[in-house]
């Protein structure tokens, strides 16, 4: 089966492609324009970009909306993830959020990466979230992965996303949960 990543961001386009391909599908990546995302939710967003690159393409479309939600910031920054410095600036993103926990101890540092992707085509919309508990590193380290991956310590490691090997990332992750019950999902039809 052929899907469309509506994505415009590499990362998530490899990261995605080394999960699904294995399972048999085959993911293209979407060129066509970026819709507002204007939801007030991981779910809202996904649905969003996954409904204009199905409009797009006619196509089966996949989109993801992730983030980080640090549990001190109540949350946040959550759906602003990509533009949290006011940019699309990945590092300018990660030193504000280290920088606004500065003074934050290690117990109070927990975080999840949170994945929802959505699942568009001509006959349903549907959605899977995945959740990656752990907590902020006190700095960034690793070059593996993307994002907020080099400041993120995941539950039960002492290293940082960006320091694991894409392959053990990639069965763990919150994007890898909410993928693995999108191929259950789409096995199953």
């Amino acid at each position: 089966m052929k899907l469309v990543l509506a994505t415009h961001n590499q990362g998530k386009v490899q990261e995605l492609r080394a999960i699904l391909e294995p399972n048999g599908f085959e993911l293209a990546g979407y060129d066509g324009p970026e819709p507002v995302e204007d939801g007030t939710s991981f779910v809202e967003n996904a649905l969003i970009k996954a409904r204009a690159a199905f409009a797009s393409t006619g196509l089966p479309s996949l989109a993801d909306d992730s983030g980080i939600a640090v549990e001190i910031l109540g949350g946040s920054p959550g759906i602003f993830t990509a533009i949290w410095s006011g940019t699309k600036d990945n590092v300018a993103n990660r030193q504000l959020l280290l920088a606004q926990l500065k003074d934050i101890s290690e117990e109070h540092r927990q975080a999840s990466f949170v994945c929802t992707i959505a699942l568009v085509t001509a006959e349903t919309e549907i959605c899977f979230t995945g959740i990656w508990p752990g907590r902020v590193a006190f700095e960034e380290r690793g070059t593996n992965g993307h994002g907020y991956d080099p400041v993120f310590i995941p539950e039960g490691f002492e290293v940082t996303a960006a320091e694991l090997e894409p392959e053990v990332k990639n069965a763990i992750s919150h994007r890898a949960q909410a993928v693995s019950a999108l191929v259950t999902y789409l096995k199953s039809l």
